[in-house]
């Protein structure tokens, strides 16, 4: 409700807003977070208002606020702020304005039906970020101004992307207002660190007003006769709260009573009735039906529709209108349609006073009228979360499809919710094993460690399908994984395959677990399960999923060991279809995890196809951009491709401090020897072992060197066998030596590898004393962008025609 009165100190907060406004509308258009926080009826909703009429002229406005009853609701406050913008499109304007972010933002915001594969959390605030910033882009004229009331009760998902786009606005012409209560701020763990960090952050706590303030507000409304007792009394009864003076000062007016000294005493039962159990008494006295509609519409807490409301009273409409005029003379509510209560704290002190039974009862009734509406399970929820647990399966139901709305809208943290209450019902045994996996699932990128226990829960029980057992078992491997338990991991796995039925359903658990077996840092015997691997795997065709995933596995395993290249890259090609990830093993989708086609892309980086390991990594960077993954995941993608161009020239230096890197590289080879794994690409410590035992154990190194070169035979790319040549020369006579750089050069010039290409030059060239091959490496260095080795060919040119 808009103040009809002046607001009173309130100077310097609105000062800070009329600056903040300016610099929004100045030339830098300087954007940034204006914070206000207060106590109850502190005149938070009363200094937004002013902010809103002070930027009317200046600024485009959205606004939302949020309500106690509705925390549980998904992205509720975003959809207030963004849908009545969004609403002016038309259906492909609006997608073209979505862009790629369309399927997982626009059925967050209630503006499309969810498709596809459920959306990371992450990817639904980072596609709303995207629309916020291609609206406020076609706003030219006049800059964003976004304003939150009540934000200690906005839902956890609005909160988490508030948290982080208002700690990313940047140069963005958008400024955000919130005004919250710290203290119940400050007990929501999603909201304590909104916009930390943002460097245009400004924070202003709201201070109860003075006396004179108080006195000046009371003989405002009641003349100015009110004399210095009375106002004295109206601080010291409101404690300078604003909404409790303006309420005391209008049941003041109401009972006509004469604002002096004689009836101070009468001022603090008169306050009383303003708030708690005051406000009940006075509710009461408006009659029943008042009483019981506007209990019905403090339960439906928003958006109150008077027909829904009088429906979920159970009274006729002219009945709902009478209760309407009478709460709005009384001011309980105001409006018209939709209704709102005049002040937070009286929707709260209404929602309290109603008899718990009776509430319950009501919430029922509105779950009810909702689902009638046709509104979804949904919608519906956040009353059916309210509902006593009475062994309802109708209940366990909607609330089971509840969930699975929710998750497809990215609110995972919604359905657990959902899917807590209903395992309270509680479900029917047949229903509660698959609850429970539900259950699980919902809490995977959440709380892994929950997730564990749900679904080993499931897993012990009857009740689960066959493939819903196979999928708790691959996802309770995941979550182990996540918690690093790789071993419980390969270990739950196993124990699931060895009772599952042979078919696609036992492959993914065998995939599964050859996965996590061989990502343990220590393993009892890596060369049997290679063989175990190798068993499983050789004779697929990749006519499934769960058959190229064994594929995908043994073909990184076996690029690992060092084996044939020509035959891992045949594994690799069975393991796609037409050259790319099939559907369900793509590098988003949830059935097998982003590890399978990251293993085939590694694989094709170590085996010299490098040209597909970049367009693999290539669709990886734009699956998780589009999909919104733009954490670890990302980087991850990133750091792939930054494995590519290393491989193509691209190094990080040595710092040449031997000791240490003996020591480091025989932990190495002690790590990798045991499990069989003998690729000098992919693993090079023989290499550089034996480049630094040259000097004090020669022998050794001559062997390690010579070791390293029969791997690289067997693997048979063109870069590791002249790598190991290159690495044999070094302890070899001169005359083989010679030849033996020259077999590297040969081999090194036929790969795609450019920097180890350029290192067999610079050797090649210093053996043979040929300045044409000095400068060719010196041109190839400069290129890979090797400085150093590029300085060290010229130099070495330089001094052999100095002595010519």
């Amino acid at each position: 409700m808009k103040p009809s009165r002046p607001l009173y100190e309130r100077e310097p907060e609105l000062a800070t807003a009329a600056q903040a406004i300016d610099a929004l509308c100045g030339a830098q258009a300087t954007g940034g977070l204006l914070i206000y926080s207060g106590e109850a009826g502190i005149g938070k909703t009363a200094l937004l208002d002013e902010i809103r009429s002070m930027a009317a002229d200046r600024c485009t406005i959205w606004s939302a606020r949020g309500g106690e009853t509705v925390t549980s609701v998904p992205f509720h406050v975003v959809r207030q702020l963004l849908q009545p913008a969004l609403g002016q499109f038309p259906p492909d304007d609006m997608r073209a304005l979505f862009g790629p972010w369309f399927d997982s933002a626009a059925p967050a915001l209630g503006l499309a039906e969810p498709s596809g594969p459920q959306p990371d959390p992450q990817g639904v605030r980072d596609g709303l970020d995207y629309v916020v910033k291609r609206l406020a882009s076609r706003l030219s004229h006049r800059p964003l101004l976004l304003i939150i009331d009540d934000a200690h009760w906005a839902d956890g998902e609005s909160l988490a992307w508030l948290s982080s786009f208002t700690a990313r606005l940047g140069d963005l012409r958008v400024l955000v207002v919130q005004a919250h209560r710290p203290e119940e701020l400050a007990a929501r763990e999603a909201a304590r660190n909104a916009a930390d960090g943002h460097p245009a952050q400004i924070r202003v706590a709201l201070r109860a007003l003075t006396p004179d303030a108080t006195a000046e507000l009371v003989r405002a409304t009641l003349g100015e006769h009110a004399d210095d007792p009375f106002c004295r009394e109206v601080w010291a009864v409101t404690g300078g709260n604003p909404y409790e003076a303006v309420e005391l000062v209008a049941k003041v007016q109401d009972k006509e009573l004469a604002p002096l000294e004689e009836s101070a005493g009468l001022l603090r039962e008169l306050g009383a009735s303003a708030r708690g159990s005051g406000l009940v008494a006075r509710l009461e006295r408006l009659g029943t039906n008042a009483n019981r509609f506007a209990w019905a519409a403090a339960v439906l807490g928003t958006d109150i529709s008077q027909d829904v409301a009088a429906s979920l009273a159970g009274m006729s409409s002219a009945e709902a209108a009478d209760c309407t005029a009478r709460l709005r003379e009384a001011r309980i509510v105001t409006g018209f349609d939709p209704l709102e209560f005049v002040h937070p704290l009286i929707a709260s002190a209404v929602y309290r006073s109603i008899p718990p039974a009776t509430r319950t009862a009501m919430h029922g009734r509105a779950a009810w009228a909702i689902t009638n509406a046709g509104l979804g399970p949904a919608a519906a929820s956040r009353h059916l979360l309210e509902v006593h647990p009475d062994d309802d399966q109708e209940l366990v139901a909607q609330l089971r499809a509840a969930a699975n709305q929710h998750l497809a809208v990215g609110a995972p943290e919604a359905a657990r919710r959902c899917l807590e209450r209903a395992l309270e019902e509680p479900p029917r045994h047949d229903v509660r094993a698959t609850l429970l996996y539900e259950l699980g699932c919902a809490t995977l990128l959440s709380s892994p460690a929950t997730t564990v226990q749900h679904l080993r829960a499931a897993l012990d029980m009857p009740g689960l399908v066959d493939e819903l057992r196979v999928d708790a078992t691959f996802r309770l491997a995941a979550a182990l994984s996540h918690n690093n338990q790789l071993k419980e991991a390969a270990l739950a796995l196993a124990a699931e395959a060895e009772r599952t039925a042979p078919g696609p359903g036992l492959m993914r658990l065998q995939a599964a677990h050859f996965l996590w077996e061989g990502m343990q840092a220590t393993e009892e015997d890596g060369p049997g399960r290679s063989r175990r691997l190798a068993a499983n795997a050789d004779h697929l065709k990749g006519r499934d999923n769960a058959e190229r995933a064994l594929l995908t596995l043994r073909a990184f395993d076996a690029m690992l060991r060092g084996e044939n290249a020509e035959v891992i890259v045949d594994f690799c090609e069975r393991a796609l279809v037409n050259g790319h990830p099939a559907r369900g093993l793509g590098w988003t989708d949830s059935e097998w995890g982003f590890e399978l086609p990251a293993m085939v892309g590694i694989t094709y980086a170590f085996t010299d196809r490098l040209d597909r390991a970049e367009e693999l990594f290539g669709e990886a960077v734009r699956a998780f951009e589009i999909s919104g993954w733009s954490g670890a995941h990302l980087a991850f993608a990133h750091t792939l491709l930054g494995l590519v161009h290393r491989r193509r020239g691209r190094l990080l230096l040595a710092e040449g401090r031997t000791k240490e890197a003996v020591t480091e590289l025989e932990a190495a080879g002690r790590s990798l020897e045991p499990r069989g794994r003998f690729n000098g690409i992919w693993g090079p410590w023989a290499g550089d072992l034996a480049r630094a035992l040259a000097d004090d154990d020669p022998g050794r190194a001559a062997q390690l060197a010579n070791t390293a070169r029969v791997h690289a035979e067997r693997f048979g790319t063109e870069t590791a066998i002249g790598e190991a040549l290159r690495c044999v020369a070094l302890f070899a006579r001169p005359e083989e030596s010679v030849h033996l750089l020259g077999e590297a050069v040969r081999h090194l010039e036929a790969s795609p590898s450019g920097y180890e290409f350029a290192q067999a030059l610079v050797d090649y060239g210093i053996a043979t004393r040929s300045p044409r091959e000095l400068a060719r490496a010196h041109k190839l260095a400069t290129a890979c962008g090797a400085e150093g080795l590029a300085a060290r060919a010229q130099q070495a040119r330089a001094s052999i025609r100095s002595t010519e």
